[in-house]
């Protein structure tokens, strides 16, 4: 009686145990039916705006941080390979019911003896913990053997040992392949022996499935591993698996794994084995990979990401078609433009191309491409990179929509307090300067000013109006680059300066349906937010079409080199500390675009990097390539816009405020300026009533809008030089800040009309000092040369 309280006591302890496990982790268990994906491979069918196919959506399965997508089936794998690894890693996998109890004994009897954790893992455990489970990175936890096993006896229920045996045939990490990692069977098929998993012998088989505990070990010491394939064949026999004959016919089989030279006998011994090339590898990986190019690779990998969520894997991946907004001539000029970038060593970049009038993605390319397979990471949706002075144009209008002109001047002098943020090279004029000035020439002195006086929380929430996330206590340095984003986050942004100010969040999938032809899923009618009026939309855009024209490149331009023949751009530049991001973000009046150049684990480009040298002319080729053939347009001016000439620069305005004067700001709002400027106070802007929006024209692949009446803009006069610039000074770079590269010494903006308060004596000193400016924390821009003071 008391043996029998003993085990009563023990299972009710025993039974409490489990189920406190399972409160404690049992509860957040992800579904086992994510792993449908292996009823599927490549059935669904993708097509462009126009109508053309584009691709398959194929599912994928990853492996820790590896993604295999090339997905095979149980008849494309040898089943020779397939016998094999059942042998050599679960003998018992058909008849455990996904949790092998006698193989964790003894992987237990091992731990205890040995002091060796490895082993007792079934198959179908391991293919939890590869998939379900890849986010705890194989930790040897009771919280990941837990959730390994009750993920395994739902995985037994709902997929037959065919399935499963396949799904980790396909998942199974084989080795370093170079630029990527060797998953799944086909990649080890091709990366040892050049071939089609399915023409895979038994030799070469048994040589796979010995070396899968340590791939990379093994592979490097094949004179020590061969005996290990004389056991498995042994074992193979013992299951049934193959005859004996097999087994010796086999054994005295010769093999060569790629990259080694191998000398045979005739009776499966070895008479010399060297590596003479490991990196075969990667080369037979590369050339296998290379003949399928993957074209649209990262725009289908979106629009899997976006769909998941929406209709599920099921209906995904169980055929069907899939239409996008996708432009095909679009996607291919981004995909040649990167192929095509001269970037820095170890350098790589992001690009998205949107449609103003819709928010509909046009183009995405996440990697510099090569003749390789691309990287699963898309730098143009998931990065985060800081936009250095691509950020401005989004501060200076919305100083415009507050009733500032571009006319209106902003000292360019040090900044009080504790924040001292300088201009690229560490050199202030101490002048007033335009607004339009200031950003043609990426000036950060007058920047911080003007967020000064707007303040950082409504230029927050303007950012977050925008699509954007400002990072929390940025302050003063938001307003020169420390917004954190992505190419396709930035494109969406200044789509807003093109079609009058409305933002729409940038959507990829039009419509869905499965395979009998029923739509299941039709995306809504896009609806736009106004974020600007349509006159600051206007103006801002103004301002991003002098960066790009006011300036030739021996004047210095930071964007010429974003011109197209025959079309109106607008963008700007934007350069982070250190030189390790380097941005451009553009508009045409069809298109909106971002492209970003960097190091994909971070780090600091050669000096010789500028923005806009390098990410500028990939943004250029994408929208030239995506406008090519299409009938020009002009930007749709709403009413109420008059020109007026300004320092020598054709500057948009207000048509009620085109004629008031200029008022000159330091960034205290108190509208005084730095030498106690005299001036007379502009009147309350009085907008006129705001016009409806005009669509943007559609572009003439899918059924093209109608052209509309082009508006000719007033083409802006590039500012004309008053006096020989000073040498310019070596820019030295401040960590950790947001910079831009520095072009060709610039002319210093005349300001005949206005003269400060004399004091020469106050003058002087601050002309003599200003290379004692601190420099901590600041985004560092184009440079402006020095000038002496005014007397």
């Amino acid at each position: 009686m008391r043996a029998l309280n003993i085990l009563g006591g023990a299972l009710l302890a025993g039974a409490a145990g489990v189920g406190g496990l399972w409160v404690a982790w049992g509860r957040d268990l992800p579904s086992v039916s994510d792993l449908d994906v292996l009823e599927f491979s490549g059935q669904t069918r993708v097509y462009d705006r126009a109508g053309t196919l584009v691709g398959t959506l194929t599912p994928s399965l990853s492996s820790g941080g590896s993604v295999n997508r090339d997905l095979l089936k149980a008849g494309q794998i040898s089943p020779w390979l397939q016998k094999a690894v059942v042998t050599s890693e679960d003998r018992r996998f058909y008849q455990h019911g996904g949790v092998d109890v006698i193989g964790i004994g003894r992987g237990l009897l091992k731990g205890l003896l040995k002091n060796d954790l490895e082993g007792g893992s079934s198959i179908t455990q391991q293919v939890v913990k590869n998939t379900l489970l890849a986010d705890l990175q194989g930790a040897r936890t009771a919280e990941r053997k837990f959730k390994e096993a009750v993920l395994a006896y739902q995985l037994e229920r709902n997929f037959d040992k065919k399935q499963i045996l396949n799904a980790y045939l396909n998942v199974i990490y084989w080795g370093d392949g170079g630029s990527r990692d060797i998953i799944g069977a086909g990649g080890a098929a091709h990366a040892y022996f050049g071939k089609d998993a399915a023409e895979l012998n038994l030799a070469e088989s048994v040589y796979l499935a010995t070396i899968i505990p340590a791939p990379n070990r093994r592979y490097k010491e094949f004179k020590s591993y061969r005996p290990l394939m004389k056991s498995l064949l042994a074992r193979m026999v013992e299951d049934g698996q193959v005859t004996q004959a097999e087994a010796d016919a086999a054994w005295k089989t010769p093999i060569y794994p790629a990259g080694w030279r191998i000398g045979w006998n005739a009776d499966g011994t070895l008479r010399t084995a060297n590596l003479e090339r490991p990196d075969r590898l990667g080369e037979n990986l590369q050339r296998t990979e290379g003949a399928q190019r993957y074209p649209n690779f990262y725009y289908l990998q979106a629009v899997e990401k976006e769909l998941l969520p929406l209709i599920g894997r099921k209906a995904l991946y169980g055929g069907g078609k899939i239409y996008t907004g996708m432009s095909a001539q679009a996607q291919a000029a981004a995909e040649q433009a990167s192929r095509s970038a001269r970037l820095p060593d170890g350098a790589t970049l992001g690009a998205a191309l949107v449609r103003p009038d819709s928010g509909e993605v046009l183009a995405l390319v996440g990697q510099k491409l090569t003749d390789g397979r691309p990287s699963d990471w898309n730098n143009a949706t998931q990065a985060r990179r800081q936009v250095g002075s691509s950020v401005k144009p989004l501060l200076y209008a919305l100083a415009l929509e507050k009733g500032w002109k571009q006319s209106d001047t902003v000292l360019d002098a040090p900044i009080q307090g504790d924040y001292q943020p300088m201009n690229y090279d560490r050199r202030w004029t101490g002048r007033y300067v335009t607004m339009r000035y200031s950003l043609d020439h990426s000036l950060n002195l007058p920047t911080v000013r003007i967020g000064q006086e707007l303040g950082i929380p409504t230029f927050e929430a303007k950012l977050r109006d925008l699509g954007l996330t400002p990072p929390p206590n940025a302050g003063l340095s938001l307003t020169i680059g420390t917004l954190e984003a992505s190419p396709l986050q930035m494109a969406s942004a200044y789509a807003t300066f093109a079609n009058g100010g409305l933002y729409y969040a940038p959507t990829l999938v039009r419509k869905v349906e499965d395979a009998r032809g029923k739509v299941i899923y039709t995306r809504a009618a896009p609806t736009p937010k106004r974020v600007w009026d349509a006159r600051a939309a206007w103006l801002g855009l103004d301002m991003l079409r002098g960066v790009v024209n006011d300036l030739t490149a021996s004047q210095g331009g930071l964007a010429t080199r974003a011109l197209i023949p025959g079309w109106p751009v607008g963008g700007k530049t934007g350069t982070t500390n250190d030189i390790k991001d380097l941005w451009f973000a553009g508009v045409t009046p069809t298109v909106a675009g971002a492209v970003w150049v960097g190091k994909q684990e971070g780090g600091v480009l050669p000096g010789w990097a500028y923005s806009g040298e390098i990410p500028t002319p990939i943004w250029q080729q994408s929208v030239a390539g995506t406008l090519a053939g299409q009938p020009e347009a002009e930007f749709r001016q709403p009413d109420g816009i008059t020109y007026r000439v300004v320092r020598n620069v054709n500057m948009a305005f207000r048509t009620e405020d085109a004629d008031n004067e200029p008022v000159a700001r330091d960034g205290s709002g108190s509208n005084t300026g730095f030498f106690g400027r005299r001036r007379q106070p502009a009147p309350p802007a009085q907008p006129a009533p705001e016009p409806e929006p005009t669509p943007v024209p559609e572009m003439t692949e899918p059924e093209p809008a109608p052209e509309p009446d082009p508006i000719d803009p007033v083409d802006a006069i590039p500012a004309t030089p008053v006096e020989e610039p000073a040498p310019e000074a070596e820019p030295v770079p401040v960590p950790e800040v947001p910079v831009e590269n520095p072009p060709e010494p610039l002319p210093v903006e005349p300001d005949p009309t206005v003269i400060p308060d004399q004091n020469p004596g106050e003058q002087g000193d601050q002309g003599e000092n200003q290379d004692e400016i601190p420099a901590d924390g600041q985004d560092l821009d184009q440079p402006i040369n020095e000038v002496p003071p005014l007397n």
